[in-house]
C-alpha cells in the first residue's frame, strides 16, 4: 500500500477546514445516454473544474463539476444580482454539480492511447439506463494527476461506506471501488452522430483505475494473481440474533419475503415462502419472527419504529427492522391473498396497539379497532393521475434556491472577532413566525434573536434580545413560546414556574409581567384564543394542565384563569397539545394518542377520536377546521373532520358528534419504510418528526404540511396526499439536525429553518424528491445568525448562498 499510503497523506492529511481534496483544474462535463432515444450526447459545461471536497459530515465526500466563467462574464452575473436576485440565483444553480461520492456511481477513469483523452465517468443516477457523466479533461492534465484523482475517489467512497479512515484498508478492501468489469466509456463529443459513437464501436481503451495504481507496489505480493473485483451486490439480510421464548401467538402466515436494496432502490425476493409469527413475550411486549426452513431471517421487537404499512391491492406489508448494531432495514412480506394479510394485519396491529397502550386490544370498541386498522393502511401504492395531477404539473414556480438570500455580519469583521459557539453550549431551539409584521423569532438559551423577512423572501437579521429575565431579575431559557396581540408581546414559559407565564414586550425587548394563572392548576401547554388571534388585539388564550383546559384572561386581577371556562377531568387525560380553527373551535390531543374536539370551552368535547396508541406531541388545525394534524413521533395523522353522512352530514366533529359508528377515517402519513430505512443507514439517526404544521393565512387555503426528522425537512402536498398517491412528499437534507421549522405566513412558497447555528429561508421548490442521492446529499446552507464579540447587533451585510462563493463567510459560521 506504499504508493496509495503516500497519496493518502498528502491529500487527506493537514488542515480537516479545507473543503477542497483534490482538483483536475480543466476539462468539459458531458452527460452521455448512449441507449436513450433523448438524444446521444449534452455538453453541460463547455470549461470547468472537477474537485473532491468534504462535507460538514465525518466520511462523507462529493465530487464536485464547477463551472469557469468567461473573461467578464462573472462581473454581469453580478451586476444582474442587484436587479433581478431570482435570476441570479438560477444562474447560480447553474454553476456546479455536485455527487455524493458514493459506489452506486460506479465512478472510474480510462486513458485512450490513441487519442490522448483522459475521461472521468459516473452514473447518472437520477436517469435512465446506460447514462453517465463524463468529464473530459484538458490536455494540460497528464495522467498521474487523473490516475491520483481517482484513487482519492476510491478512499473517499471506502470511508463512506465503512465509516473509518481509508488507511485501515487492504488492497482487497479498496479494489472493490475500481469497476473494471464495467463496459468501455462511451465518447462523449456529441459533434459526430450515435451511430459512429456507438458504445459497440468504440476504440479499445486502457483502464487508468486505483486497481491499477494498487499494483504499483514497492513490496511484493504473496500472490501474481490478479486481485479480484467484487462487482457491487444486492443488500444482504443482517445476523439475527437470538429470539425470546414465546407465551402465545397472535398470527402465523405464510408469506414471500422481500429485502430492500439500497442500490437499486428495489425490493428482491429473498425467499418464496416463509412462515411470519407475531407472539406475546410478556410484559406487554411482542415479538415479530420470520424464518423458513433454508434459514431463521430476523427476529423484531414490535415497536412503533417499525413503521408498518398494509397495502391490500398489492397483498403487501412493508416494515423496518433494526440489526443488532442499529441499522435499519426495509422488508416486504407478500401474501397469498387478502384473507391471509387480513388475518396477520390483525395479530400485528393488536400486538402493537398493546404494547403502546398496556392494555388488551379485545377491551377496545369495535369501531375503534376498525379505526386502528385503517389507519395503517396504505389504500394505493400508485399514483393516479387526473385532470388535476396535470393542471398541476403547470404551476408557476418559483426560482430554484438552495437557501435563498439570508444575512450574515459584515463580512470584513476578523475571523477572531466572531463568536462561533455559545460558551454555555446553547443552540437554536424554537421559533415563532410573526403573521402581522413579517419577522421571525428564533429561541437560543435565554436569548432571542429577531429576523426581518424582506420582500424579495429573505431573512435579514434585525436585532438579538440578550436577557430573557423574570421582572425579578432572574435569568431563563424559555420552554415554550407564543406571539401576541398583532405581533407587539410573547408570551413565555418557564419550566421553573409551572404556575406562571411571563408577558415580553417586543418593543422594549424585555419581560414586563408575570401572569399567575392558578395556585394549584398549572400550564404545561398553551394555544392561540383562535387561528388567527394573533392578528388581533385579542388578550385572551387557551391553556393547559394534564388534565384540564381553560381560557387564560391577563387582564383579571389576580389569578388569570376564568373559573367559569373551566373543564377538569377527573382521569388522567395527560394532554399535551391544542390547536385552534378561526372560528375558535378547539382540538385538544394527549400523550395516550386520542383527539377531543370542543365548540367552546367549559363543557364535554362534542366527538372523541381514539388513540392509535402514539404520544400526540403536535398538533394543527385548519383555519375551516376541515382538517386535523397531528404529530407522533414516527408519523403525522390527518383527519377530516367533516361529516359524510347521517343526521349531521355536513357539519364538523367541532360542532356536532359523529355517529357511533362513523368515526372519520384517518390518514397515517409516513415516511414509506424504504425510506426510513435509508435515512437511518446515512445519518444513524432515529426517525423523531418536530410538531407539523399546515401553511397559513387569512383567506388562503391550506395546501402543504411541514415537518422535520433529523437533518431532513419534509413537506406534503395536502392534494397529492387526498388523491391517495405514491410518496407525496418531498424533502430537503442538511449537515445538521433541523431544530424547528415553519412556513412563512402568508404561503407554502417558502419555509424557515432553524438548525443548530442558524437560522435560513429555503424555497419549497428547491426541496426534492426522496432518491438515495437527495437523502444523501446535505443542502449547503448560509444562514442568518446573531451574536458576535464586536456588537450584538452587528453590521449586516449582503450573500447569495445560493452562489455558493467561497469566501470569508463560508468559514465564518456565528450563531444564528
Amino acid at each position: 500500500m506504499f504508493v496509495l499510503r503516500n497519496v493518502g497523506n498528502f491529500i487527506f492529511g493537514g488542515d480537516a477546514s479545507k473543503q477542497t481534496l483534490i482538483e483536475l483544474p480543466q476539462g468539459q462535463l458531458y452527460l452521455v445516454r448512449p441507449l436513450s432515444p433523448k438524444g446521444y450526447s449534452e455538453l453541460i459545461f463547455k470549461d470547468c473544474a472537477a474537485r473532491i471536497r468534504r462535507t460538514n459530515q465525518d466520511f462523507q465526500y462529493q465530487l464536485v463539476i464547477q463551472r469557469a466563467y468567461e473573461e467578464g462574464e462573472e462581473d454581469l452575473l453580478d451586476d444582474e444580482e442587484g436587479e433581478d436576485a431570482d435570476i441570479a440565483a438560477l444562474a447560480g444553480d447553474r454553476d456546479e454539480k455536485t455527487f455524493l461520492l458514493d459506489e452506486s456511481l460506479h465512478f472510474r477513469t480510462e486513458f485512450r492511447e490513441a487519442t490522448g483523452e483522459k475521461v472521468l465517468a459516473w452514473r447518472d443516477l437520477s436517469g435512465d439506463t446506460g447514462d453517465l457523466y463524463e468529464f473530459v479533461c484538458d490536455d494540460s492534465i497528464d495522467v498521474g494527476q487523473v490516475q491520483t484523482f481517482e484513487i482519492t475517489a476510491v478512499h473517499c467512497q471506502y470511508e463512506r461506506k465503512h465509516r473509518k479512515n481509508h488507511q485501515t484498508a487492504t488492497e482487497q478492501d479498496l479494489a472493490e471501488f475500481a469497476f473494471e468489469r464495467e463496459d468501455p466509456i462511451p465518447r462523449a463529443s456529441p459533434t459526430h452522430s450515435p451511430t459512429a459513437l456507438s458504445p459497440v464501436a468504440t476504440m479499445p481503451a486502457t483502464r487508468s483505475t486505483a486497481n491499477s495504481a494498487l499494483k504499483r507496489q514497492d513490496t511484493p505480493t504473496k500472490s501474481s494473481k490478479k486481485t479480484p473485483v467484487r462487482e457491487e451486490g444486492p443488500t444482504e439480510a443482517p445476523p439475527v440474533a437470538d429470539h425470546p421464548e414465546s407465551r402465545s401467538v397472535l398470527t402465523e402466515e405464510r408469506a414471500e419475503l422481500h429485502l430492500f436494496d439500497f442500490q437499486s432502490g428495489a425490493f428482491i425476493l429473498q425467499d418464496p415462502s416463509v412462515k411470519a409469527t407475531v407472539y406475546e413475550v410478556g410484559n406487554w411486549q411482542y415479538y415479530l419472527q420470520i424464518s423458513s426452513d433454508k434459514r431463521d431471517w430476523l427476529g423484531q421487537e414490535v415497536i412503533a419504529d417499525i413503521n408498518p404499512v398494509f397495502n391490500f391491492e398489492y397483498l403487501s406489508f412493508i416494515f423496518n427492522a433494526y440489526a443488532p448494531t442499529g441499522d435499519a432495514y426495509s422488508w416486504l412480506l407478500r401474501f397469498k391473498d387478502q384473507e391471509t394479510e387480513t388475518r396477520f394485519q390483525e395479530g400485528l396491529m393488536q400486538a402493537l396497539w398493546e404494547q403502546l397502550n398496556e392494555q388488551k386490544w379485545l377491551k377496545n370498541k369495535a369501531d375503534e379497532r376498525d379505526y386502528v386498522l385503517e389507519a395503517f393502511q396504505d389504500l394505493t401504492m400508485e399514483d393516479a393521475p387526473g385532470a388535476e395531477e396535470e393542471e398541476e404539473e403547470y404551476e408557476v414556480e418559483e426560482p430554484e434556491d438552495d437557501g435563498q438570500k439570508s444575512e450574515h455580519y459584515d463580512s470584513d469583521e476578523e475571523e477572531d472577532d466572531v463568536v462561533t459557539r455559545d460558551d454555555d453550549g446553547n443552540v437554536n431551539s424554537q421559533l415563532a413566525v410573526g403573521y402581522k409584521h413579517d419577522r421571525s423569532f428564533v429561541v437560543r438559551g435565554s436569548k432571542i434573536g429577531v429576523f426581518k423577512h424582506t420582500p424579495n423572501n429573505n431573512l435579514e437579521f434585525s436585532t438579538n434580545i440578550s436577557k430573557v429575565e423574570t421582572p425579578s431579575g432572574k435569568l431563563f431559557s424559555p420552554k415554550k413560546v407564543m406571539l401576541h396581540a398583532e405581533d407587539t408581546n410573547m408570551i413565555l414559559q418557564n419550566e421553573a414556574n409551572p404556575n406562571s407565564l411571563y408577558r415580553m414586550d417586543l418593543e422594549y425587548g424585555k419581560i414586563v409581567d408575570e401572569w399567575k394563572v392558578h395556585d394549584d392548576i398549572p400550564v404545561n401547554t398553551f394555544a392561540p384564543e383562535s387561528k388567527f388571534a394573533q392578528m388581533t388585539g385579542e388578550q385572551t388564550f387557551l391553556g393547559l394542565s394534564r388534565n384540564a383546559l381553560y381560557r387564560i384572561d391577563p387582564r383579571l386581577a389576580g389569578n388569570k384563569l376564568v373559573d367559569s371556562e373551566l373543564k377538569q377531568y377527573i382521569s388522567k387525560n395527560d394532554f399535551s397539545a391544542a390547536a385552534t380553527t378561526d372560528k375558535g373551535y378547539i382540538a385538544v390531543a394527549s400523550n395516550k394518542g386520542d383527539i377531543r374536539m370542543f365548540d367552546r370551552l367549559g363543557i364535554n368535547a362534542k366527538t372523541h377520536i381514539p388513540a392509535l396508541g402514539d404520544p400526540i406531541i403536535g398538533l394543527d388545525v385548519s383555519a375551516d377546521g376541515r382538517w386535523v394534524l397531528a404529530t407522533c413521533r414516527t408519523y403525522l395523522l390527518l383527519i377530516d373532520a367533516m361529516q359524510k353522512e347521517g343526521k349531521n352530514e355536513g357539519k364538523l366533529g367541532f360542532e356536532k358528534s359523529f355517529g357511533k359508528d362513523s368515526k372519520p377515517q384517518p390518514r397515517r402519513l409516513g415516511l414509506t419504510p424504504s425510506h426510513v430505512a435509508q435515512f437511518q443507514h446515512e445519518t444513524g439517526i432515529p426517525l423523531s418528526f418536530t410538531p407539523a404544521r399546515f401553511n397559513t393565512g387569512e383567506g388562503l387555503t391550506e395546501t402543504s404540511i411541514i415537518t422535520a426528522t433529523g437533518p431532513f425537512i419534509v413537506t406534503w402536498n395536502l392534494k397529492k396526499v387526498l388523491r391517495g398517491n405514491k410518496d407525496p412528499y418531498t424533502i430537503k437534507r442538511y449537515a445538521e439536525e433541523v431544530k424547528a421549522d415553519n412556513f412563512k405566513y402568508g404561503s407554502d412558497k417558502n419555509v424557515i429553518v432553524a438548525l443548530p447555528n442558524e437560522v435560513n429561508m429555503v424555497a419549497k421548490q428547491s426541496f426534492k424528491k426522496p432518491t438515495r442521492e437527495s437523502i444523501a446529499t446535505p443542502a449547503r446552507i448560509g444562514g442568518g445568525s446573531f451574536g458576535g464579540r464586536k456588537s450584538e447587533a452587528g453590521r449586516i451585510g449582503n450573500r447569495d448562498s445560493a452562489r455558493y462563493k467561497l469566501g470569508k463567510d463560508d468559514v465564518v459560521n456565528s450563531p444564528y
